[in-house]
């Protein structure tokens, strides 16, 4: 299953964020999955095991530099990639009868 996971990570006590910033992102880059850098967070799409074992795997990794915070949220919902996203213009959700 194709999903996408919006995640965070914020190194603690300590004064070189950008470096293990960079690294646990280049850890994501080696698997082999859609990664979007943004200025807050980033994404990441693929496929639903190969993304959690990512993340987990990446994760190992840059905590064992010092004490780390990871924040992650996960949808199947909207599993396409920025590009596609800007060029799906339709909402992609059910209405339910009745609602006023």
């Amino acid at each position: 299953m194709k999903i996408q996971a919006e995640m965070s990570l914020y190194p603690l006590r300590t004064l070189t964020l950008a470096e293990l910033i960079e690294c646990f992102v280049r850890h994501l880059r080696q698997s082999n999955l859609e990664v979007e850098m943004g200025t807050m967070s980033s994404r990441i799409s693929g496929e639903c095991k190969d993304i959690f074992h990512a993340l987990g795997s990446a994760f190992e990794d840059v905590a064992q530099e010092g004490e780390m915070v990871l924040t992650v949220k996960v949808s199947n919902a909207c599993p396409l990639s920025e590009k596609e996203d800007k060029n799906s213009h339709k909402a992609n959700f059910p209405v339910e009868k009745g609602l006023k």
